[in-house]
């Protein structure tokens, strides 16, 4: 059965429908050696090429997306290669046969905590873009005197170089000494925001933990370094939160041995 290419290469993981459409206006997608156009419809059988390299669109209209959290720890970075050989989240996923893991925004190298991952890039897509405004919980350590005066300022929004930026709201969650730990949460994600807020008035953060993304949270029970396919209810209020149909079921784990549910890829 022929589909829309943009639609067929979101579902199999490539990236976003409005990603894929811009790709296609640029000249980057051919079908069958010839430029894809707006609209155009392919099958099964047509070879499909981005940036000259052959994609595999193999995840048909009954294939079913699969989304994970994993638990970030500290020193590895959100992207799928890096030069200077260190660890990456995506060395620790399960292996899949079609498609690719697309990871739900970022955490820097030093940040750890809750990352969602799919196979689905229209889910991925929308829960990033800032019109959707999905909420990011962190746990914040801080280290220095923080007064009323602060905590104000930062929920009224601070201008960083990119940009007004504001905490929507801070809850004090306790500490003893020097450090002390807060609840924050931001309705977007511009980089190393948490850090460049609390940095705008004086002020260093010594741990930084990603808590929630949506309606999601993070598993007391996860450790670091290990993943978890969503729960049912978990994966319908990720998509009901952005307008999209949640698949009738998750696509089924890897056999055990093969990066199963919860465990570490080796």
């Amino acid at each position: 059965m022929a589909e829309r290419l943009q639609k067929v290469l979101a579902r199999a993981g490539h990236g976003s429908r409005r990603q894929i459409e811009a790709w296609i206006r640029d000249g980057k997608i051919t079908v069958n050696g010839k430029l894809a156009e707006l609209g155009i419809s392919v099958s099964a059988t047509d070879i499909i090429k981005i940036d000259g390299r052959s994609v595999s669109t193999a995840a048909g209209p009954d294939e079913v997306a699969r989304t994970l959290i994993y638990h970030k720890p500290s020193g590895e970075l959100t992207t799928r290669r890096d030069e200077a050989g260190r660890p990456t989240v995506f060395d620790h996923l399960p292996r899949i046969a079609r498609g690719r893991w697309i990871s739900v925004g970022r955490l820097d190298f030093n940040t750890s905590g809750l990352l969602l991952v799919t196979t689905d890039g229209e889910l991925a897509h929308r829960l990033m873009h800032p019109s959707w405004e999905v909420e990011r919980e962190y746990a914040v350590r801080v280290l220095g005197e923080v007064g009323d005066e602060v905590l104000q300022r930062l929920q009224e929004g601070v201008m960083l170089d990119d940009g007004l930026a504001a905490f929507a709201s801070i809850v004090d969650a306790g500490g003893a000494g020097a450090n002390h730990w807060y609840h924050v949460i931001l309705r977007e994600g511009k980089n190393r925001e948490v850090r460049r807020l609390w940095e705008s008035q004086g002020l260093q953060v010594s741990r930084l933990i990603r808590i929630r993304y949506g309606p999601v949270s993070l598993p007391r029970s996860l450790r670091a370094g290990r993943f978890k396919d969503l729960e049912p209810a978990e994966l319908r209020a990720l998509y009901e939160l952005v307008k999209l149909d949640a698949p009738v079921r998750q696509a089924r784990p890897a056999p055990r041995g093969t990066g199963t549910r919860g465990t570490r890829r080796r």
